[in-house]
């Protein structure tokens, strides 16, 4: 009813003659929204929510991609709270530019591309702050659509779900490439590079630049350059999505080193960065978005089209995780305290793997469980059926998604040991 007295309102401010218009029925205006479905519920955080309402003592929780400490509680790093220490009180909350922080840009840029990096130097990459690494993602996208139409996104199978929900809702047009390898646990390595070799030349590809999520499965440092080397022969376009750089290993230098071999060779890249995983800014937002451009000229210009598509989005990013971001970055000491301490939940992460493999082997598992510690990050790619996670929801309340993805970061050195005979009694 209220939709449709402001348009009755709006009908009289263009001068239309005053008599009052008859009002619909209720019934007549409900109808309008009557065709509206429930939406089917997330993935990801439906697993959380059904998590919740579960009021069993004994329940866990490892399908959220959100760090824990050995507690199962959510992380404040230290190098956080200083930083929001400095901020409190001393700087303003204005609204930031349509690109967002420049100091957070330029620090973000090093992460990527290197301290010394000669496309820094030489104003060769375009890069707007973004919201966290899913609003990047979706500004390439838009950009794609935008100024590349007849362009399409090839998505390795398999990929963090919102990847298809994000080039789908940019009307970008997506094809899948081999990546993971069931039977093996691993990288489907043939596959991948028969792929990239029979796309047509030009593709645009979306690759995971370290800790891919959710197979934790990553190509050897050989083996990307022989994916650089085939997307060189055949002009295709890479695209980053980097959301655990340091995570990964406990070391951002070797987690960026995708990125790196792909810049030795001389592509142009895009590139999306994400400190939710890496400083815990989950609900924060901060990101950055970058393309490597040929020159300084092409780089303002896709800088201003990039900021042009967020407008209309949501005008500008938010200022506070943007700040602490920068300030951690560009102090020497904060900067230190905050590599010791990725290292410190990549290395718990890492420990969480060991744990839960030697578990599974002490219980006489007739199963191999080598992919557990081979993989890499903050997901094991079980190899679980989805109605065997069904049984582990069931009789033990443990939750996580139905591919069998287990997010080591909720292992504990508390729940481990019930986590693996739940899950040897559901795959023995």
């Amino acid at each position: 009813m209220a939709l449709y007295r402001r348009a009755a309102s709006a009908i009289r401010r263009r001068g239309a003659p005053s008599t009052p218009l008859p009002l619909l029925p209720a019934r007549a205006m409900a109808s309008l929204l009557g065709h509206v479905e429930p939406a089917p519920k997330d993935p990801i955080l439906g697993v959380t929510e059904a998590f919740l309402a579960d009021p069993s003592p004994d329940k866990v929780n490892v399908g959220v991609g959100a760090y824990r400490d050995d507690d199962g509680r959510p992380v404040v790093l230290d190098c956080v709270r200083e930083a929001e220490r400095r901020i409190a009180g001393n700087l303003n909350m204005e609204y930031l530019p349509m690109g967002g922080s420049i100091h957070m840009i330029e620090e973000s840029l090093k992460l990527a591309y290197g301290e010394d990096s000669e496309f820094i130097k030489d104003k060769r990459i375009a890069a707007v702050q973004a919201l966290s690494g899913t609003g990047a993602c979706r500004l390439f996208a838009d950009f794609q659509k935008r100024f590349l139409p007849d362009s399409q996104i090839y998505i390795p199978t398999p990929t963090w779900s919102n990847h298809h929900n994000i080039w789908r809702d940019a009307q970008v047009p997506q094809r899948t490439f081999s990546y993971y390898h069931p039977e093996s646990r691993g990288l489907d390595f043939a596959g991948l590079m028969d792929d990239i070799k029979n796309a047509p030349n030009g593709s645009f590809f979306l690759l995971h630049a370290c800790a891919h999520n959710p197979t934790g499965v990553d190509p050897t440092e050989e083996q990307w350059r022989e994916i650089s080397y085939q997307f060189k022969l055949k002009n295709h376009f890479p695209f980053f999505d980097m959301a655990y750089q340091g995570f990964a290993s406990g070391d951002p230098e070797r987690d960026a080193k995708a990125i790196r071999i792909f810049l030795e060779d001389g592509h142009q890249i895009g590139c999306a960065q994400s400190y939710a995983k890496n400083m815990g800014l989950y609900g924060q937002r901060a990101g950055c978005l970058s393309i490597l451009c040929e020159d300084e000229m092409q780089a303002v210009a896709v800088k201003s089209q990039l900021q042009q598509i967020a407008r209309p989005m949501y005008s500008n990013p938010p200022v506070h995780g943007a700040l602490v971001v920068s300030i951690i970055l560009n102090d020497p000491e904060l900067k230190n305290l905050w590599l010791g301490e990725v290292k410190g939940m990549a290395d718990r992460i890492i420990g969480m793997r060991k744990a839960l493999r030697e578990n599974l082997e002490k219980l006489g598992s007739p199963l191999s469980w080598e992919h557990v510690t081979n993989q890499i990050g903050m997901f094991c790619y079980s190899g679980m059926t989805p109605e065997q996670v069904d049984r582990l929801t069931s009789e033990y309340h443990i939750y996580m998604t139905r591919n069998g993805r287990i997010s080591m970061a909720g292992v504990t050195t508390g729940n481990v040991s019930y986590l693996a005979n739940a899950i040897h009694d559901v795959t023995k």
